[in-house]
């Protein structure tokens, strides 16, 4: 059995043990929806994914870690930090594979299921450090309260510099795969500085030679790993000319020459497309959201809750000479419309969380367009009651808020049904267009006001009267749900469009440049 007493040196090298794989637990986890939201979207479903998958892991890691320590005689801390490195760095390498073989499984259970096979086995080692370290601290039965509780302490200490580290610092500079595969590297390095410590200390003659072996595998597999992430061009023809990976998301810029196309991408959502060779936007629904100006004259101030490739700013400023101020929460999009579709600022541009922001900005604008979209699902802290009513009191007596949600029109649709009757709650007026008459799965573009619009204004030709009549839509709200801040299922109520919108896009595109 194990000596468990430890010098001053020992104790402080444990803590600091303790600390760096607290600080690895966290950079897993939050690494984890990164690697996953590419191909299953950051939805809720994701993030429970994750977080159970950990609880879970870990809670394992704690039972076995426990048996292990009482057990050790040959082997101890350092050969379960070199296996947590090992599957760590194992991560980035066979995520793709994983997440194609739990595609049928749809987005819930494949969420979850890619979650516990990709994460689990590293956090469960690290799970089991814990256990272990307060059997090595703890040299005598009345101090074991005492050694546990600053063990999960540094633990949980280390946990929140990881999560600071990663959020503020690795993520601005590093893309995940990088960070997980550094990761990796720092845990093998741990392990054999521990290994060579509990060799001297305990006398395990096993300590150190099971590290090494695994570090050379690890760090053989290395180039494997970077190679595998190297997929520029995918079998539909698309082909990656920009790529940036911001705190929000994977955010891409792909053009398929063979139709003149440019898309701009967030994870598994598009959120613009343009011609290339011309730049203009190929989105039907922009075109109704252009000609809403003209509805209503005598319109100033314009203010868009969701950039994306910028071209509806670019048209309201072009057209009719708005000043439009912008709002859009990733840089890495702001940037992506400025550098490859041609987005020109003709007022202040936000970078910054809808919901705060909103609360700083002085009212008067006369157009409001409301226009998220990620994943197949919309934020669902932007449509609700109380979030509405913050954009209403920055419109003008006049004023109108477009907002685009995507949806089916055939059938009875309780997300987009809910929409409509919080809309209600709020704005006296409403009317509906729908992007692609006939298609089901559809744009649906809301002009809420609380004066009544009139389509046939004498500002439009009787063309555009035509093309917009032939795009009304009745949403029949009856059974639809008021959408609060306290009770908001609405991503619930579009599992299935997340499903088909994930399908479309996987389909379009092709798994290789989704999962990379």
């Amino acid at each position: 059995m194990l000596d468990n007493s430890l010098n001053v040196f020992g104790r402080a090298g444990l803590y600091i043990t303790i600390f760096l794989t607290g600080a690895s637990v966290m950079v897993i986890e939050l690494l984890g929806t990164r690697m996953i939201a590419p191909f299953y979207g950051a939805s809720l479903y994701v993030w429970s994914s994750l977080i159970s998958v950990t609880m879970i892991a870990l809670a394992t890691g704690y039972f076995i870690g426990g048996r292990w320590a009482d057990n050790a005689q040959r082997t101890g801390l350092s050969l379960i930090i070199a296996l947590a490195a090992l599957f760590t760095l194992l991560i980035p390498w066979v995520t793709r594979s994983i997440l194609l073989a739990t595609d049928p499984l749809g987005l819930r259970m494949g969420a979850f299921v890619s979650a516990l096979v990709l994460f689990s086995p590293s956090l469960t080692m690290l799970g089991m450090v814990s256990p272990f370290a307060i059997k090595l601290a703890t040299s005598r039965l009345e101090g074991i309260g005492s050694s546990s509780g600053s063990i999960y302490a540094v633990s949980t200490v280390g946990s929140v510099i990881g999560t600071l580290l990663l959020g503020f610092f690795l993520f601005p500079m590093l893309g995940s795969r990088q960070i997980l595969i550094g990761l990796g590297v720092c845990l093998f390095a741990l392990s054999i500085m521990v290994g060579i410590y509990e060799k001297k200390q305990f006398a395990l003659t096993a300590a150190i030679l099971p590290c090494v072996f695994l570090s050379i595998v690890g760090l053989a597999l290395v180039p494997k790993i970077v190679s595998a992430g190297h997929i520029s061009t995918g079998n539909s023809g698309f082909e990656i000319i920009s790529e940036h990976e911001s705190l929000y998301g994977r955010v891409r810029v792909m053009d398929q020459k063979t139709h003149d196309l440019r898309i701009l991408t967030s994870d598994a959502s598009t959120i613009g497309a343009a011609s290339i060779s011309n730049g203009e936007s190929r989105l039907t629904y922009q075109d109704i959201v252009g000609l809403i100006p003209a509805l209503r004259g005598n319109m100033n101030r314009v203010l868009i809750v969701g950039l994306g490739a910028g071209h509806m700013a670019n048209v309201l400023h072009r057209q009719y000479g708005l000043k439009v101020d912008t709002l859009e929460i990733d840089p890495a999009v702001a940037n992506a419309a400025s550098n490859y579709f041609g987005f020109q600022s003709s007022g202040q541009n936000i970078v910054g969380d809808a919901r705060y922001e909103i609360r700083h900005l002085s009212g008067g604008y006369d157009l409001i367009i409301h226009d998220c979209f990620t994943g197949g699902t919309e934020p669902a802290h932007l449509l609700t009651v109380e979030a509405l009513t913050q954009l209403r009191s920055l419109l003008s007596k006049n004023g109108i808020l477009a907002l685009n949600f995507v949806a089916f029109s055939q059938g009875y649709n309780a997300g987009l049904a809910s929409v409509a009757k919080t809309l209600g709650e709020v704005f006296a007026e409403q009317t509906v267009f729908i992007s692609e008459p006939g298609k089901d799965f559809n744009d649906f573009i809301f002009l809420a006001s609380n004066k009544a619009i009139d389509i046939n204004s004498n500002t439009l030709n009787a063309e555009q009267v035509n093309w917009l009549q032939t795009r009304k839509f009745n949403v029949d709200k009856t059974q639809g749900l008021v959408l609060t801040d306290n009770f908001n299922p609405l991503e619930h109520l579009q599992v299935h469009k997340a499903e088909y919108y994930r399908r479309f896009l996987v389909d379009w595109l092709g798994a290789d440049l989704l999962i990379r």
